[in-house]
């Protein structure tokens, strides 16, 4: 009996100590659970109201070797969450008159992009936004642009690993606007029909990062700047996003993360040549800043764009009567790049070799994960996120 009523003691308070955790207690406890169930190295994440971070947390390591702990200010770059950089670019372009997003690109380049296959057709601006182009990756092309640093500590099995996906780091392009006109120019080096697909322009969807990169060249063509200087200028200083850039610098580089193939085993570090659609370095700290910024023009209080543009870059491109092949609006419609989800968020996810991504916001929420290892399947992470971010935010 004294057992029984000690036992049912212990019962009563750990269910009064469950029951007494906050919404951040819960929300650290199944992060921490989340990071050993997926075996990640490390990763940040950071919830926000409609006013400030009310979140901020970091989980494992950004330098397993090193023991270095990876914090909200720990940096790396972020695949293509990098592309809605692009699309609040593209609308500060436009309202500088560079051009609109029914602009033919032929317009504007310096070199012409036809596509062998409908070489009648026009290609625009909202084309590349849409991912509708007829533009698309050629992998074996693709894979050769990353360019990662000479290592020799890679591990002999990664690296044949990289060898056998194409990630030679052996292109002679080696610039955003080489590489693009090798790559989309009938008498360029790197030129195929296979960088093209046999659809209309608008009518058959195919998600491509060297169209989104030809997007971002646009406007370097008209503002006469690198993208990179672009987008200082116009986004990341009036974000105060100080800490961000699109180089690995010697000052970013003590704050950056390991990218991990696995625990076991890293990449080397490593840029892109098509720069803009995946290789913004940054914290998942920084990136609350570039969230709120997106929840305030939400709520008509842009630091960077008018709410014209605003409306226009979250307005969906498609109905059900127009949407592309190979697109499903079951889940999410397209705005200028930026996901519309059907459940009211706004975002993106991003994912390259030894990174993942996510960022989601409406009016009153936002949500910032990064991690530097690749995992495909993170729905369960989000639900999570979702569910006590909402939670979070009702306190």
């Amino acid at each position: 009996m004294k057992f029984l009523k000690i036992l049912s003691l212990s019962m009563v308070v750990f269910t009064v100590s469950v029951n007494s955790q906050t919404p951040a207690d819960s929300l650290t406890y199944h992060l921490n659970e989340y990071l050993h169930k997926k075996n990640l190295p490390g990763f940040a994440v950071v919830i926000l109201n409609n006013k400030e971070p009310i979140y901020q947390k970091g989980f494992g390591y950004a330098d397993i070797k090193n023991q270095k702990a990876f914090t909200p200010k720990t940096i790396q770059n972020i695949g293509s969450v990098s592309k809605t950089i692009i699309a609040v670019a593209l609308m500060k372009a436009i309202e500088l008159n560079y051009f609109t997003l029914e602009t033919d690109i032929n317009e504007i380049l310096p070199f012409k992009v036809i596509n062998p296959y409908r070489p009648d057709q026009v290609i625009t601006i909202k084309d590349l936004t849409t991912h509708t182009s007829g533009i698309i990756d050629n992998e074996a092309i693709f894979t050769r642009s990353y360019r990662f640093r000479k290592s020799t500590d890679l591990d002999p099995t990664l690296g044949k690993f990289m060898k056998e996906r194409g990630y030679t780091s052996d292109l002679s392009d080696t610039t955003l606007q080489s590489f693009l006109k090798s790559y989309l120019s009938s008498d360029g080096n790197l030129y195929n029909t296979q960088n093209f697909s046999n659809s209309k322009s608008g009518k058959r969807a195919s998600y491509s990062n060297i169209g989104s990169a030809l997007a971002a060249y646009l406007i370097e063509v008209k503002a006469k700047m690198s993208f990179a200087t672009f987008t200082e200028k116009y986004v990341l200083k009036p974000l105060k996003m100080n800490n961000t850039s699109w180089l690995l610098t010697k000052k970013n580089f003590k704050q950056h993360s390991v990218p991990y193939f696995n625990k076991q085993m890293a990449f080397p570090y490593y840029c892109l040549t098509t720069y803009p659609d995946g290789g913004l370095r940054t914290s998942a700290n920084e990136l609350s800043k570039y969230v709120l910024g997106m929840i305030h023009s939400l709520n008509g209080n842009s630091k960077v764009l008018s709410q014209e543009s605003v409306k226009t870059m979250f307005t969906p491109v498609f109905t059900p009567a127009t949407a592309p092949e190979n697109m499903s609006l079951q889940t999410r419609n397209k705005g200028v790049f930026w996901n519309l989800y059907n459940d009211g968020y706004i975002g993106h996810d991003g994912d390259d070799p030894g990174v993942i991504s996510h960022i989601l916001f409406n009016d009153h929420i936002g949500i910032v994960f990064i991690s530097n290892m690749y995992l495909a399947d993170r729905s369960d992470l989000l639900i999570l996120l979702k569910k006590y971010g909402g939670r979070l935010v009702k306190e």
